[in-house]
């Protein structure tokens, strides 16, 4: 077994990947703090060819050397917008007839492992603040409420883990498609 060179893997160009099909899963970020979170978000968004990345509230914007740091030009490959508040951001999406996920422990949220979407269905996952999570409000809006499954004490992740989780559990149900 041998790894691969970096000019092994068939990586896209920012053009190619700006014109190439992407997963229709926006990824909403609700006042999340850490500018490195974003960037790992980011980088997770790319490596998923997901559609666009939201960024609400006190969520940090590119360019930004901090998010820069985890998002390793990332923030150059994937879309993203900037909403003043999260609920500007639902608005966006629900015009857009998207399907909205809150991702956080709540009463009759369902289990990561038994979602299922059609591939065709638009969707929009949002991610909480790291202290408070997702904000009631938007939890009260969201058309859903996914959990992830946990066994431990803690019964909370970092976002970014969270995100990582979450797109590939999505992303390989896509694939089966």
């Amino acid at each position: 077994m041998r790894k691969l060179k970096n000019e092994e893997l068939g990586r896209l160009s920012v053009e190619e990947f700006k014109s190439a099909e992407k997963i229709p899963l926006i990824i909403v970020l609700d006042n999340v703090r850490s500018l490195n979170n974003v960037g790992s978000i980011f980088r997770t968004a790319d490596a998923f060819r997901l559609q666009a990345v939201y960024l609400c509230g006190c969520t940090g914007v590119p360019p930004n050397k901090e998010i820069h740091k985890t998002a390793l030009g990332s923030t150059e490959t994937v879309s993203w917008k900037y909403f003043k508040t999260t609920a500007e951001a639902l608005t966006d999406l629900k015009t857009s007839e998207f399907k909205i996920c809150a991702i956080e422990q709540a009463e009759n949220s369902v289990s990561l492992s038994s979602v299922q979407f059609p591939a065709t269905e638009k969707l929009a996952f949002i991610f909480g603040n790291e202290v408070y999570g997702v904000e009631q409000e938007i939890v009260s809006a969201s058309n859903l409420c996914i959990e992830i499954p946990q066994l431990g004490s803690k019964h909370s992740l970092n976002i970014s883990v969270s995100v990582g989780i979450v797109i590939w559990e999505i992303a390989r149900k896509f694939f089966k498609n």
